[in-house]
């Protein structure tokens, strides 16, 4: 594999319980790069996710990771419902807790592990309320204390499933705003599903639109001229936040 390439995924067949999530997925998502996932409910978004990180296999075709990412493991935010919000831990230890598959300690943090949460809290602005309870947080601080835990992780790969959902209109555009502060300063590339596809249209390089028995992968451009997106779609591209803040 390409040393810039990430993953390379090639005629992916995705399957869970016996059922046919998705057939025929191909991309390639480079380093740096912000792929943004689209596509039916059912369409097998959060499979794919989940056999990135490990979580699902494949049912046939051909899903390659870089070494690194094998080795150090990948920045992952699930889906909302799925975390406890009643996790009885401060943010300081669910941010730490990122480091875990560094440390073979246990509770005995390494310093680097300490220096490596302290500037993830820093970097996405969580490190005033370290010492709060997870749970006593609003629902976008505490989609960036996740986002500080997944960059304790790996700064390489983010995976983020629906990051905004659930979040009020200027949380989710902070939300986006610190995920392109992450790819764009940071180099981080960015795998986001998201049932937005004017936001996936403005914030994306590249589309992976996902539907049953086939899917396409291409540049923002080549997905609209494929999805026949007018011009007017275009305008909204350039002004999408604009109108977001006004609303």
């Amino acid at each position: 594999m390409d040393e810039k390439m990430l993953i390379e995924a090639g005629d992916v067949t995705l399957a869970y319980d016996g059922y046919v999530a998705a057939e025929h997925v191909a991309f390639s998502l480079a380093r740096g790069d912000y792929l943004c996932v689209v596509g039916e409910n059912g369409s097998g978004k959060s499979t794919l996710l989940k056999a990135i990180t490990g979580e699902n296999r494949i049912a046939s075709g051909k899903l390659t990771l870089a070494e690194e990412l094998l080795k150090n493991g990948i920045g992952y935010l699930p889906q909302q419902s799925k975390i406890q919000r009643d996790f009885p831990a401060t943010v300081r230890e669910v941010v730490l807790s990122g480091c875990a598959a560094r440390d073979s300690f246990g509770f005995l943090w390494k310093n680097e592990s300490k220096k490596r949460a302290a500037e993830a809290m820093e970097l996405l602005r969580v490190a005033e309320f370290e010492k709060k309870c997870f749970g006593e947080l609003s629902g976008g601080q505490r989609q960036r204390v996740l986002l500080a835990r997944a960059i304790c992780v790996s700064e390489t790969l983010l995976l983020l499933d629906e990051p905004v959902t659930g979040l009020d209109p200027d949380a989710a555009h902070e939300m986006y705003d610190t995920i392109r502060m992450l790819n764009r300063e940071r180099g981080c590339a960015v795998m986001m599903v998201t049932h937005d596809v004017q936001c996936a249209l403005h914030e994306a390089k590249h589309v992976l639109s996902m539907c049953r028995g086939h899917s396409f992968y291409g540049t923002v451009d080549e997905y609209m001229i494929h999805e026949n997106l007018d011009e007017a779609t275009d305008e909204a591209r350039h002004h999408h936040h604009h109108h977001e803040e006004e609303n």
